[in-house]
């Protein structure tokens, strides 16, 4: 019975955090770069940055909804800081970083409506019969609801280091930094251990 298990609960090989950190390039470049005086300047980088890392694909119709996202956001950002005036900036230079994660948060969480974003990575390294498979939709929901959970939390972060700017190098950079390389690692590490629970599971069945 064991040797049944891969056909039982398949879930491919573990999400490329290699392809997942291309996405997330453009807006790490933003969150890195943005500031009160700089924000303008890490859109256009961000922006640009996005364009070459995915604009090929999406010619091509390889389409995922991070990169989509990403291109679109900022390209809304460098588009605000031509049209307006300093003064009507002052909330998206204050804001800037905020929104970028809760939009992250909003684009992660809502895709378990359809389809969990880390599944867009997962194709690309598991096989198609295994795609429609409950080992395969259980996993990628369980990432995807890990990434949109550290997305949250990374915008309640950088908006308390607003409120609480003498506590700012906490919260604008170490809890986000610890809470992205946790979801990182886990995302690494989840489906392995998902498989080995599922063949134990299989292995002691009736």
């Amino acid at each position: 019975m064991a040797q049944q298990t891969p056909t039982k609960a398949p879930v491919g090989k573990p999400v490329s955090t290699g392809s997942v950190f291309l996405s997330f390039a453009p807006w790490i470049i933003f969150g890195v770069v943005a500031g009160p005086s700089t924000w303008e300047y890490a859109a256009l980088a961000a922006l640009i940055a996005a364009v070459v890392l995915s604009g090929q694909d999406l010619l091509h119709g390889k389409f995922r909804i991070l990169d989509a996202v990403g291109i679109v956001f900022f390209a809304v950002l460098c588009v605000l800081g031509l049209a307006l005036s300093r003064g009507q900036l002052l909330w998206v230079e204050t804001y800037a970083q905020v929104v970028s994660s809760g939009l992250l948060a909003v684009v992660a969480l809502g895709s378990l409506l359809t389809d969990p974003f880390t599944a867009q990575y997962a194709r690309e390294a598991t096989p198609r019969e295994t795609w429609g498979s409950p080992g395969f939709r259980h996993v990628n929901r369980v990432l995807t609801a890990a990434w949109g959970t550290v997305f949250a939390l990374m915008t309640v972060s950088t908006w308390l280091a607003i409120r609480f700017p003498s506590h700012d190098d906490w919260l604008d950079w170490v809890i986000p930094v610890v809470l992205l390389v946790w979801v990182v690692r886990f995302t690494q590490h989840y489906p392995g251990r998902y498989r080995a629970r599922a063949t134990r599971g299989a292995a002691h069945g009736p």
